[in-house]
C-alpha cells in the first residue's frame, strides 16, 4: 500500500452538538464535571456538520455514526429529533446511537420512539461505574447488574436495537454476564474499554477483561478514546493498546472511531486517525478495510455505503 494512501474511513463514533441552542447540561453548567481528559472547556461550543467536515477533510471519510452526547435525560428523544433535522440538511450522520435510560420507568416508550427514526441503530446508557477495580460492586443501582437495567436491556431486541457500552474495563465481567443472556442484542464496547491506567498491572487487568468480554460472539469493540490526561495523543503510547485490542477481538469485530470533538482535547483529527493508520500499516489490505470501514458498515447496518 502506498505510504500516503488513506483507505476509506467510516467514523464509527463522533458527536454533533450545539450547547448554545440545545440542552446539554455538562456542556453549559458550572462547575464542570470531573472528566477523564481534565479541562474540557475547549469543546463547550457547537460542533456541527461543517465543523466535522473541516477537521476530517483529509481522512477520506465516507460515512459516520453519531453518538448521543448527554442531552438532558428528561428528553432523550429530543436529541434524535434534532439530529434528524440536521441530517435532512447535510446528509449526515449515516446512523445514530441514541440516548435511552434502561432503568427508567418509561424505557419501552423511549425505545419505541427512538427506533421509529430510520437512522437510529442502537442506544447508549452509561451504567454506574466504580472509580477503580477494587471499588467495583456487583448489582448496585444503575449498574449493569441492577435488575431494572436488565429489564430495559431485554427490550432492545424487540426494537431491533444494539447497545453501545461505555464503562471502565473492570466492569466488563458484569457486562458479559448481562450480554450473555441476550445474544440477540449486539453489544459494542466504546473507547477500547478505557485503558487509562498504563501501568503493567493496569494493562494486564485490561487485557484480561477484554479477553473475557470478547468471548461473546455478538460483542465488538470501537478503538477510540485513547487519550491520556494532560498529554498529547502519541502513537508510541497507543500502538500496543491498538494492536492488543485487535488481537483480542480480531479484525472482524474491531473498528476505528474519532470520538470527535472530545478526542480533539488530546490531538487533532489527523493525528488520531493517521495514528490508527500507522498502527496497522503492516496488516493485509483486507484487514485494514475491515477496521476502517467494512465492520462499521456491517455492525451499524449502513445501507448504500462502501
Amino acid at each position: 500500500m502506498r505510504a500516503m494512501e488513506r483507505l476509506p474511513f467510516v467514523d464509527a463514533h463522533h458527536h454533533f452538538w450545539d450547547p448554545s441552542a440545545n440542552p446539554h447540561p455538562w456542556l453549559v453548567e458550572e462547575p464542570m464535571i470531573p472528566f477523564r481528559y481534565g479541562d474540557y472547556g475547549a469543546i463547550r461550543r457547537p460542533f456541527l456538520a461543517a465543523d466535522y467536515q473541516v477537521v476530517a477533510a483529509r481522512q477520506n471519510v465516507i460515512a459516520s455514526v453519531t453518538m448521543e452526547g448527554e442531552w438532558d435525560r428528561r428528553d432523550p428523544v429530543g436529541e434524535t429529533a434534532w439530529l434528524a433535522r440536521l441530517r435532512e440538511r447535510h446528509g449526515a450522520p449515516a446512523a445514530h446511537v441514541a440516548q435511552a435510560w434502561l432503568d427508567a420507568d418509561d424505557v419501552e416508550e423511549v425505545l419505541a420512539a427512538q427506533a421509529a427514526f430510520p437512522f437510529v441503530r442502537g442506544v447508549r446508557h452509561k451504567p454506574r461505574s466504580a472509580e477503580s477495580p477494587d471499588a467495583a460492586r456487583m448489582g448496585e443501582a444503575g449498574s449493569m447488574g441492577d435488575p431494572a437495567f436488565g429489564r430495559g436491556y431485554a427490550l432492545l431486541a424487540r426494537y431491533g436495537l444494539s447497545f453501545d457500552l461505555q464503562t471502565p474495563w473492570w466492569h466488563l465481567g458484569e457486562a458479559a454476564a448481562l450480554a450473555e443472556r441476550h445474544p440477540d442484542v449486539p453489544i459494542i464496547l466504546n473507547h477500547t474499554g478505557l485503558p487509562a491506567d498504563r501501568s503493567p498491572e493496569g494493562l494486564a487487568g485490561w487485557r484480561a477483561a477484554l479477553r473475557h468480554f470478547a468471548r461473546l460472539p455478538h460483542a465488538a469493540i470501537k478503538i477510540s478514546g485513547l487519550g491520556l490526561k494532560g498529554r498529547p495523543w502519541r502513537l508510541e503510547e497507543n500502538r500496543a493498546i491498538i494492536r492488543d485490542a485487535i488481537e483480542i477481538f480480531g479484525t472482524e469485530r474491531a473498528m476505528f472511531a474519532s470520538n470527535f470533538p472530545v478526542d480533539g482535547l488530546v490531538g487533532d483529527f489527523d493525528t488520531v486517525i493517521d495514528g490508527f493508520r500507522a498502527a496497522v500499516a503492516d496488516l493485509a489490505r483486507a484487514e485494514q478495510e475491515r477496521l476502517f470501514s467494512a465492520n462499521a458498515i456491517r455492525i451499524y447496518r449502513l445501507k448504500g455505503v462502501g
